[in-house]
């Protein structure tokens, strides 16, 4: 008789083999074909509404890992909150406007951008940014990320901008919104002012100096001849700007007198001058605090002009001299003492970064080259006293990635004072992710400045104000914004350049002056005005989101960017905080920790990740990872997801495998009728569902990771399914104890799939689709798998828990006497256990331990006992193994002297002959 024929093997009808890259598509496909996204929120329509809003990426390349790492977390959130039954749709979006599509335009199609009309440049600039938008849209897609891919929100969409014109009018109409002269930052090389969230701070060699102001009149306290304030700069070039030279109230200021001149700084800084202007002979004579010497006037060391000592709190001793370079066109500190001692305001750099006139001599020269041209002219006035290098962090532009300065220009600003104390309200109010997060956005809004939201380009939303041609009076009220945004909507804000200013007024309008000739504001706005304006433009307007929404996610580059764009403009509109909560993740680096660089050469793609090994690998990696801080990938990490995936894929084959055969309705088995250990894997699955759903509630994905691995590698396949083989392969087909073994199988089967699919969401499709009787196309149209407090029996867990423990302990001796030959499979092995009292009382009531610890025999001795020399002293007992006596069952292979007692089937144990009987009888 040919037993193998016999026996219950796993079924060849069910492939479930990797090769991800090719299955995948597929998979997407049939998504796409069955609108698996609009079967869901149809299935959840009604239900309570989760929104996560999305942050708009930038369409302006390919995805990289961060993008994956983003968008992948927030499927997996989307996906478990709506099988927990809740209404969560997930409206991608994307950023199109702003500088970065500008330089791309110009550099790919290599054109003069003042050499193009507005209309055409701007609509080269649309069709850009949407052939990138449908590249990003796929490789979102390949990701396996589910949302309404094909009704997106886009920032260039007329509605949108119509909404944001809206947001733009509620703050003006509230004063917050106002135009002032002050110091920016700003971009000679793109040619426009920089927010804070725009610059980037990297490392910069500039030339030191220290140049002497003579003092022309003294106040009786400094000597009128040969009296000098030294000051201390880093930015030479920004010396024809000087205007004042600031001292500290509180500070302590001395003559350091040396060749007959008499320095004036600060004298906590003496010792460190000398050396630093190589004194040999000196002497400090006099003693003042800073208030004391205000008002005192000195020369400008280039122009005919005075610079007087003013008094400043933001005076420091820490560098310098303690008298500070007043530049107030240069310097936002600079600009606010200077408004206090009403000092002129003086930026003699225009928008090419280039001196205008009024810094005389330097008039043309590029500003960086102006450094070198002005520490010539004091050397020749004689005015330099010292010269050196220092490397500092110096702020450059995000998108060109060049030095930028600060420059006074005429702005259109946000007033942050407005409404910063109801901001700092609302952070207490959010729920941050990690806790950290909210003195982050406190320490961002309690210090930021005015928001600067102008910039001198064309490619974005305009400033929707309009001027008086006769009076340059600004016109902007509720029946302009109004009117704007209407042709906005219907048009886009392509109108702002085609029609005349007259068609954004009402007919026949007339200024105050008399005036009926009107001009547009030419600046436009802030990209981070524009994504800041998402909560009005998508989820207060869109009838499947709300406002405010429950989640922002995004990196944590986005607490002085759309974070903090999207709760200014939120607060100062409407009161409140557009999101309910924050989370943030890191950037992801290589295996070393270090950022990803062309220049390391140790950047991956993630999509070249995806054909490889699958998106299920990628989408693994981000589970894995504990986000909120950076987040390591390499060759070497993927490999060890591919591991982790191929081990939870393999258990699903086995559970797959053994229910070919098995129809639910018909051969459940009662928990209460089934096998201890059966019990305790139900036990194992609840205790899953129970930590799994609470990672998943907090965002901790690592958590649910290492759960489920540890579930299948430890609870089941180095278990109870490896104890389970015996029972679903040599027991009776239609036998009480293999249907009792299926039913768990089963019901862990259907469980862990649940518990997958918002990660492991391809995999989880395709075995959904072989599980009997699910009733339902997609797993991700499943409700989450809750607890059954009936099947949690805490005497069998703490007794099983101590099995396994003990287990543990036996198969060590077992591994030993395999490696030392003296057996080979374990069921060749014949145990005899020598336990402590308190071991003997636990094993003695665990049935069939033979086939717990899956040898052919056990003896387990009583504690008094005396275990034999040769025995391993493991933890609570003492363990002899030899090799089991008898003969191998060809069926089952366990040893034993009682094969062939059945006659009929000489050559198997009598437990086999016996389901051989009833297998026939079948």
């Amino acid at each position: 008789m040919d037993y193998g024929k016999l026996l219950n093997l796993p079924s060849t009808e069910f492939p479930m083999r990797g090769n991800l890259p090719k299955k995948e598509p597929d998979i997407q496909a049939w998504w796409d074909e069955i609108n698996i996204y609009e079967k869901i929120q149809d299935a959840k329509k009604g239900n309570e509404k989760f929104i996560l809003h999305d942050g708009p990426p930038y369409a302006n390349g390919d995805i990289h890992l961060g993008h994956a790492l983003n968008k992948v977390l927030k499927d997996i959130i989307v996906k478990f909150k709506s099988m927990q039954g809740y209404d969560a749709p997930y409206v991608p979006g994307w950023d199109t406007h702003g500088l970065p599509i500008e330089h791309a335009i110009i550099k790919k199609e290599k054109i003069d951008r003042h050499s193009i009309s507005v209309i055409d440049f701007r609509q080269k600039c649309a069709d850009y940014a949407l052939a990138f938008i449908d590249k990003q849209r796929k490789q979102f897609l390949r990701l396996g990320v589910r949302g309404d891919w094909y009704n997106p929100y886009i920032t260039l969409k007329p509605e949108y901008e119509a909404e944001q014109i809206k947001v733009f009018g509620e703050m003006a109409k509230k004063g917050y919104i106002y135009k002032g002269k002050k110091p920016v930052y700003w971009c000679s090389d793109c040619e426009t002012a920089l927010a804070e969230a725009e610059i980037e701070y990297k490392d910069k060699s500039s030339k030191s100096i220290y140049v002497t102001f003579k003092v022309s009149d003294g106040k009786g306290i400094l000597n009128n001849d040969n009296s000098y304030v030294v000051i201390w700069t880093t930015t030479p070039w920004t010396i024809p700007a000087n205007m004042a030279i600031a001292v500290h109230p509180e500070v302590e200021y001395t003559l350091l007198i040396s060749n007959n001149k008499q320095y004036l700084v600060a004298t906590e800084l003496v010792e460190q001058l000398v050396k630093t202007f190589g004194l040999e002979d000196f002497k400090t004579e006099g003693s003042w605090k800073g208030h004391q010497l205000e008002g005192i006037v000195t020369t400008h060391p280039l122009y005919e002009r005075n610079s007087p000592i003013i008094l400043g709190d933001h005076v420091t001793i820490e560098q310098g001299t303690g008298c500070v370079h007043t530049a107030p066109g240069h310097g936002l500190e600079d600009y606010l003492v200077g408004l206090k001692y009403n000092i002129d305001i003086l930026a003699p750099i225009d928008h090419k970064g280039h001196f205008t006139e009024e810094a005389g001599p330097f008039a043309g020269a590029y500003y960086a080259k102006g450094n070198k041209l002005v520490i010539e002219a004091l050397n020749e006035a004689g005015a330099l006293l010292s010269i050196g290098d220092i490397e500092h962090q110096y702020p450059h532009c995000w998108r060109c990635k060049g030095a930028v300065i600060y420059r006074a220009t005429e702005q259109w600003f946000a007033s942050i004072d407005g409404f910063r104390k109801q901001m700092l309200e609302e952070v207490k109010k959010v729920q941050w992710v990690p806790a950290w997060g909210e003195q982050r956005m406190h320490n961002m809004i309690a210090e930021r400045g005015d928001w600067c939201i102008s910039r001198q380009r064309v490619w974005g939303v305009p400033i929707p104000i309009l001027y008086c041609d006769t009076c340059s009076k600004e016109i902007i009220n509720d029946e302009t914004i109004e009117r704007i945004s209407n042709i906005f909507r219907a048009e886009g804000s392509q109108a702002w350049w085609i029609r005349d200013a007259k068609d954004f007024l009402a007919t026949d309008h007339k200024c105050d002056c008399g005036g009926a000739s009107f001009r547009k504001e030419e600046d436009i706005m802030d990209v981070w005005f524009d994504s800041g304006s998402s909560h009005a433009a998508v989820a207060a307007t869109r009838s499947e989101l709300q406002w405010p929404t429950d989640l922002y996610l995004e990196g944590s580059d986005q607490y002085r960017g759309w974070f903090n764009s999207s709760l200014s403009t939120a607060v100062a509109t409407r009161g409140q905080a557009p999101y309910k909560a924050v989370l943030s993740h890191g950037w992801v680096v290589d295996g070393e920790g270090r950022k990803m660089s062309k220049s390391l050469g140790n950047g991956i793609d993630p999509l070249e990740v995806v054909n490889k090994l699958g998106a299920d690998i990628l989408r693994l990696w981000v589970s894995s990872a504990e986000y909120k801080a950076d987040v390591r990938i390499s060759d070497n990490i993927l490999q060890q997801m591919s591991e982790v995936y191929r081990k939870v894929r393999n258990t699903l084959r086995f559970l797959l495998g053994n229910l070919y055969d098995f129809n639910v309705k018909l051969h459940r088995v009662n928990v209460s009728e089934m096998q201890e250990i059966d019990q305790y894997a139900l036990i194992r699955l609840n205790r899953l569902i129970e930590k799994t759903t609470n990672a998943y509630s907090k965002y901790d994905f690592h958590i649910v990771f290492h759960a489920i691995h540890n579930f299948c590698t430890i609870d089941m396949s180095s278990f109870y399914l490896d104890i389970l083989k015996d029972r679903l392969y040599t027991n009776a087909p239609g036998s009480h104890s293999r249907r009792a073994a299926q039913t768990v199988i089963y019901d862990v089967l259907l469980s862990l799939v649940k518990l997958i699919t918002p990660i492991l969401s391809h995999t989880a499709e395709e075995t959904w689709k072989y599980i009997p009787e699910t009733n339902l196309i997609s797993p991700q149209l499943a409700d989450w798998p809750t607890i059954d407090n009936t099947i949690l029996d805490s005497s069998i867990e703490e007794k099983w828990d101590k099995v396994i423990k003990i287990r543990e302990e036996i198969l060590k001796p077992l591994e030993v006497a395999r490696a030392e030959k003296v057996i080979g499979h374990s069921l060749g092995a014949e145990v005899d256990l020598y336990p402590t009292k308190e071991t003997y009382e636990i094993l003695s009531t665990v049935k069939d331990l033979e086939k717990v610890l899956i040898v052919s025999k056990v003896t387990l001795h009583n504690e008094a006992t005396k275990a034999p020399e040769g025995a391993m002293d493991m933890k609570g007992l003492k363990v002899m193994v030899t090799p089991a006596k008898g003969e191998k069952c060809e069926r089952c292979w366990i040893v034993t002297p009682d094969i062939g007692v059945n006659t009929e089937h000489p050559t198997i144990c009598p437990s086999c002959a016996d389901a051989v009987k009833d297998f026939e009888l079948k």
